[in-house]
């Protein structure tokens, strides 16, 4: 079965091409003029990637992204004209899972949907590689690699996709610093040098979540190089 992908964007001229570009992928498209007429198909039925244009009438991308993120996880990707570091931070900051600066080619959307799916696929297979096959644990946090379910002292931890893998690949190389490059390179699969800037927004939203959790890990910053976790017990 295809994909189900949602696409919000007000200017036909764009939402038009890249509806025709995904479905050249054989994906299953539907596009909208606003994220308020997503939002409402969202509610009847969830897709499997939603891509959001940050500016558009009604509510905002920002406002459509916040309001998903409280009922799911799915990827989702923001498109924005104005390419700022405040929307950036923004949008990596409320969940998304990536983000494109207009203008860009349909085929760079096409490239970073199918590495989103395969993040996806490959999180599933990778997590049942591990030394310990049934769940991944570090400190207070496991992982089923099976239902992709997160506890933090045995309580659900609800993770965004990308923050899943994020921290599964910290916790399967816990005892050994992870670079920036690698980071961007295994999550995101690209290395777009000025979309680094992503490991840090994940790393602030992930600190957040563990602090909101009350849980003993940490993840420390390398000044210079990149992250590697820990628990506030440590040295």
């Amino acid at each position: 079965m295809s994909k189900l992908i949602y696409l919000a964007e007000d200017e036909a001229n764009i939402r038009i091409p890249l509806k025709a570009f995904l479905e050249k992928e054989a994906y299953s498209v539907v596009a909208f003029e606003n994220g308020d007429l997503l939002f409402e198909a969202f509610q009847q039925n969830v897709p499997d990637l939603v891509i959001l244009d940050v500016m558009m009438p009604g509510s905002n991308g920002f406002i459509i992204c916040t309001k998903i993120r409280a009922l799911s996880t799915i990827p989702i990707i923001m498109l924005t004209a104005r390419g700022s570091d405040e929307d950036y931070t923004t949008g990596i900051s409320l969940g998304s899972d990536d983000y494109l600066t207009k203008p860009f080619s349909p085929i760079k959307l096409v490239m970073r949907v199918k590495a989103l799916f395969r993040r996806l696929e490959m999180t599933s297979t990778t997590t049942k590689k591990t030394e310990m096959p049934d769940k991944i644990e570090y400190g207070d946090l496991s992982i089923d690699p099976d239902s992709l379910l997160s506890l933090c002292k045995g309580i659900e931890f609800k993770l965004t996709n990308t923050e899943l893998k994020f921290l599964i690949h910290l916790m399967q190389h816990k005892d050994k610093a992870i670079s920036r490059d690698e980071l961007l390179s295994k999550i995101w699969e690209h290395d777009y040098a000025i979309e680094t800037r992503v490991t840090d927004d994940t790393v602030k939203r992930l600190r957040k979540k563990l602090i909101d959790a009350k849980s003993d890990v940490r993840i420390e910053t390398i000044w210079g190089f990149g992250f590697r976790i820990g628990t506030k017990n440590e040295g």
